[in-house]
This record gives structure tokens, sequence and C-alpha cells, in this order.
């Protein structure tokens, strides 16, 4: 097994050690995955010292159903000194409700940075690299298990690997997800197509995105410019396929886009975690997608992925640095009630305006479409200066859920 070249002018890549006598190499942390969970949870293990290790079963830079967008809490979470490679920077949202009502509103700072995922992905994962992790593309791991002391993990490829902890970024469908045990309460479809379109076409969504409320219950739309390609996607309850296809297809057509060739169509599936689901089993963490964080009501994940990474990443480092089962019980449980503290409260509020946007998306569009309050609101939680969690603790807030029977 060997590591992968990086990109000119950055650190070469850790060279993966030959096993010897038959013995498998011993790392202190395995990260499988290379998404921004992944990437965080290596460079924070990286940075605490730690002999890492990034495993992913595609070659960098791959494709990634994403929106890309780069709100406040995730450009907070970046690593110091990183500078996401951003597409496009927003300042405009124009918001209908199933196609009408339109409405557009301006900000005179930065709301969204828009990323290729597949761009931000290789970079987040090069800076890993650049802080000592080593790195192997194109292996995927196909067994996991814990004994004397330490994780065994078997590749693709037949080899062996050895870590004192491991930290799961590969999905919601990958197989930490199972082998942790995480169970999920709200699974959506989401549909999504790249677009090439003309200069006229860019230069008209430069700067700008939309979001429509569908048709579906807690459905949305959107389209967010990159360069000459628009994302234009949707998502809604799985169960609806057919429906959220048509969904799709009407908005690309709504918005004069049909007649455009897409260079990528792709659908996934996203899944918030139970609440009372686990984050780890022994000396294997999980964080991102394969811990089902992310926000339930805009299935925003770019920056649950970034923080729960960071976190699980300190804590594989604490674990890979212990030798007693209590002992690592006792990190995982850290692990478990910071995410709680912090991501899981967000859910938890997530999960509330989910409720109410499924029942009244009217009023919720009213609101921040039309109402100077209202915008201002979606202003301060999209730039990260406050969260869906402390506006629904305020008197207000819960007076207006109570009225909307939630």
């Amino acid at each position: 097994m060997t590591s992968s070249s990086p990109e000119a002018g950055s650190k070469p890549a850790v060279e993966l050690p030959e096993n010897t006598d038959n013995e498998p190499v011993t790392w202190d942390v395995v990260v499988i995955g290379a998404g921004p969970a992944g990437a965080s949870a290596a460079l924070a293990a990286a940075r605490a010292g730690r002999r890492v290790l990034v495993v992913d079963r595609a070659e960098l830079p791959r494709y990634k159903t994403c929106g890309g967008g780069i709100i406040g809490p995730a450009k907070g979470a970046l690593p110091p000194g990183f500078e996401p490679p951003v597409e496009d920077l927003v300042r405009e949202v124009e918001f209908t409700l199933r196609g009408r009502r339109r409405r557009v509103r301006s900000s005179r700072t930065t709301l969204i940075g828009l990323v290729d995922r597949a761009r931000f992905d290789e970079a987040l994962t090069r800076a890993a690299v650049d802080a000592g992790a080593a790195l192997c593309e194109g292996v995927a791991v196909s067994r996991i298990a814990e004994q004397d002391g330490g994780v065994t993990l078997t590749l693709g490829d037949g080899e062996v690997v050895r870590a004192l902890a491991v930290v799961g970024a590969d999905g919601s469908a990958g197989r930490t997800s199972a082998y942790v045990g995480v169970t999920f309460d709200q699974v959506d479809l989401g549909l999504e197509a790249e677009i090439p379109v003309p200069p006229e076409v860019a230069a008209h969504w430069r700067g700008r995105v939309l979001i429509d409320w569908g048709p579906l219950p807690g459905s949305y739309g959107w389209v967010f410019p990159k360069g000459d390609t628009l994302t234009v996607g949707v998502i809604c309850a799985r169960g609806q396929g057919e429906a959220t296809r048509a969904y799709l297809r009407d908005l690309i057509g709504r918005l004069g886009l049909a007649g455009f060739r897409p260079s990528i169509e792709s659908g996934h599936l996203t899944r918030c975690r139970k609440e009372s689901a686990p984050l780890s089993r022994g000396r294997v963490l999980v964080a991102g997608d394969a811990a089902g964080l992310l926000e339930p009501w805009t299935r925003e994940g770019i920056s649950y992925a970034l923080r729960s990474g960071r976190l699980a990443g300190e804590h594989a480092a604490r674990v890979a640095g212990v030798a007693g089962d209590g002992e690592v019980d006792k990190i995982g449980a850290d692990y478990h009630t910071d995410i709680d503290a912090t991501l899981g409260r967000e859910m938890r509020a997530g999960r509330i305006l989910l409720g109410v946007f499924e029942r009244h998306p009217a009023m919720l569009h009213s609101a921040v479409a039309n109402l100077p309050q209202g915008w201002r609101v979606f202003r301060k939680v999209v730039q990260g200066r406050t969260t869906f969690a402390d506006l629904l603790e305020r008197p207000a807030a819960r007076r207006v859920m109570e009225l909307t029977g939630k």
C-alpha cells in the first residue's frame, strides 16, 4: 500500500511503512473517509501529535452530491489559515413558494460561500497531509474488528492495518456507521443536476442563490451558481421518489434551464440520527454523515461534518493514548456529551422547525421573504451570528411555536 502524491507545492505525503514479519502496521488513528468530517478529524489528530492514516475508497478529487454552501458555522469551523476554494460569494437570495411569490433579498455582506465539493474536499484533505497525516486513496475498508487493545481494519486489497483509534467518516450508509450501531429517525432523498450554462445565464446568477419552498411536505429546491455551472437540486422525505424527480424537472423547466444538458445528475439519501443513537463503540468514533449529524430542516451538513470531525479527531487522539477499556469508554462518553451539547442541541431545534415548515410553508416564506425581522434572522443564522436553537429559546419564538401547534 502506498500513499498518494500531493499537489505541487504541498508537503509530501507521509510514506506508509511496509508490513514486517506479516504483522499489521499500527497507526495511532486511522480515519475512514476523506470528506470534510474525515479531513477535519485527521487534521485534529495529527496536530495533537498522533500518527494518522486517512483511507478513502475513491481517488481525490471525486464528485460528491452536495449544494456546496459554506455558511457561517462552517466557515468558523475551518482550520486556522485554511482558505477554501470558493467558486462564488452570495449576497442575494431569491425566495419563491412553489415557484410563486418571488422575492429577492440582498445583504451588504457575504451570506454564503459556494464551493465545488471535489475541490473543497481535496484541499481540506491536503491540509491534513500538510499536518503530517498519510493518505491512502482508492482502497475501501471491508472489515472492522476490535481486539487486544486496538482496531484491526481489513482493506479491500486484502491488506490489514491496525489502529489504536478509528474515526469513521464514510457516510451514513458506510461500514463504520453500521459497526457503531447508529440509527436514524429521518431519511430524505436529495436529487441534483450540475448544469453548464452560457455566460449570460451564469452572469444572471452570479452572487445569487434561489431557495424555493417546494410542493411536498418539508421539501425545498435550490440553485447554487459555481462559475459557468449551476447546481440545481431538490430534497424531500424518502418514499416519494417520483414526486421528487418531478419537482426537480419542474424546477429546472420553470427556471428556463431545460434546454441545457446537465454534466452530472445524481441522487443521495441524507440520514439524521436518532437522538439516543450511539456515536462510538469501543475505539471507533463516528462523525459527520456517518454519525447522522446534519441540520434536520435545511439538511445542511458541511458545518456539522467539520465540527464533529474536529471533535472526533481530538477524542480519537485521546483514545490512542490510553489502554484500559474503562478509559476508552469514558472518552467515548465525553465525545457524545460534547456533540449533544452543541450539534445535538441545534438538531433538536431543527426538528421543531421542520415540523412547523411541513405544516406552514407559506407562513415561513412570508416571514423570511417579506418581513424585515425575518430576513434579519435568516442573515444572522446563515452568517453564524446565532442559531436556530438560540432563537427558539426566546420568549417570542416560544409563543409562535405555541400558536403553530408545535
